[in-house]
């Protein structure tokens, strides 16, 4: 992992981007990193677009701004495509997570000229089938984390769980979901 990553999420309010990134966050700073993770606030509530944001790195992150130039792109609801430039300052050496069941080609047309990596995953899908119910966060954070590299795959799923169980402490039985989850969008991200 080069020294710092960033990541700007797109999402809608109540779809859990800002709880992906804060997740992202906790997770990255138990493994000893350097993180930042925040929303971006204003008018925002369900249903409107919204923005997170994470820096994780491996020395002190010394800026405190909003991320115009992030390495990846992670977007939660793909009709935001059609209304917001979510590859605004995306760096071509990163790349763009979209939950969408389309290809990232049949997307590309919709990301204003953006010519470097595009990868899909369906977590409405994953999140029904592991979970009865739509969350798309919990396969959208496992797909970045496969996407960036940020960390091993057993590293995250392992700190993913200590997280759920004290996330869930009062509702264990959907933390077995959850996981599965993660599992599937590590093997569904195209």
């Amino acid at each position: 992992m080069k020294q710092l990553t960033e990541i700007r999420w797109h999402g809608r309010g109540g779809q859990g981007a800002k709880t992906a990134s804060l997740l992202l966050a906790d997770v990255a700073f138990n493994t000893g990193m350097q993180v930042q993770g925040f929303p971006e606030y204003g008018p925002e509530r369900m249903g409107a677009p919204i923005t997170a944001y994470n820096r994780i790195g491996t020395g002190k992150i010394r800026v405190h701004s909003n991320i115009y130039q992030p390495d990846y792109v992670v977007v939660v609801d793909e009709t935001l495509l059609d209304t917001v430039d979510v590859a605004s300052g995306l760096s071509k050496k990163g790349a763009i997570v979209i939950n969408s069941p389309k290809s990232g080609e049949e997307l590309r047309p919709k990301l204003h000229g953006y010519t470097g990596k595009v990868y899909t995953i369906d977590a409405r899908k994953i999140s029904m089938e592991t979970l009865g119910r739509y969350f798309p966060n919990s396969p959208m954070l496992a797909a970045i984390v496969k996407v960036s590299g940020i960390m091993e795959q057993d590293e995250f799923m392992d700190e993913m769980k200590a997280s759920y169980k004290h996330k869930f402490a009062h509702k264990p039985q959907v933390i077995s979901g959850n996981m599965k989850a993660l599992e599937m969008a590590f093997q569904e991200v195209k």
